[in-house]
């Protein structure tokens, strides 16, 4: 069974703090948007540019449901995950920490990338949309909250560690 799932927006640093758990846990990484490209043999990028968002959020669906019953390790979910129905149910039945991050962090750790897909537009007003819009949902699948604001990636291990166990 996964150990811990990390949910959270994009730049919240659940690749980045998921794979630091796992070596301290001495247990394996793996993150979905990672299953996706590989399984789809291009990047998330262009999924959302020649397949559409409806044909990524399946994919996104299929990668969720396989690794949360296959993997035995820290699992981290792409921010949107947790908007179908079927994977917040999914994840009821699992430990879940909610990386939390403000605009001006997610803002510089995004850089306000173009690879984004879901920030192509206008991306410091998507990104505070999407932080305000996700939030509650997040909170809902997640036993924890634990900020990312202005911490080292150590801090922030830290405290995730106190309440896996």
């Amino acid at each position: 069974m996964t150990v811990l799932v990390l949910v959270g927006p994009p730049g919240a640093g659940k690749t980045t703090v998921g794979t630091a758990v796992a070596a301290r846990l001495g247990v394996a990484f793996r993150d979905t948007d990672q299953d996706i490209e590989a399984a789809a043999g291009k990047s998330i990028a262009d999924i959302f540019v020649d397949d559409g968002e409806p044909c990524f959020r399946e994919l996104e669906r299929h990668a969720v449901a396989v690794a949360l019953r296959d993997h035995n390790g820290v699992l981290a979910l792409g921010g949107g995950a947790v908007l179908d129905a079927d994977t917040r149910e999914q994840l009821a039945r699992h430990r879940v920490a909610y990386l939390s991050v403000g605009l001006a962090d997610a803002a510089k750790r995004v850089g306000l990338a173009r690879d984004r897909p879901v920030l192509a537009l206008n991306p410091r007003a998507q990104l505070h949309q999407l932080l305000e819009a996700r939030r509650p949902v997040y909170e809902s699948v997640a036993a924890v909250t634990v900020s990312t604001d202005k911490r080292g990636v150590d801090e922030v291990v830290d405290e995730v560690m106190t309440h896996v166990g």
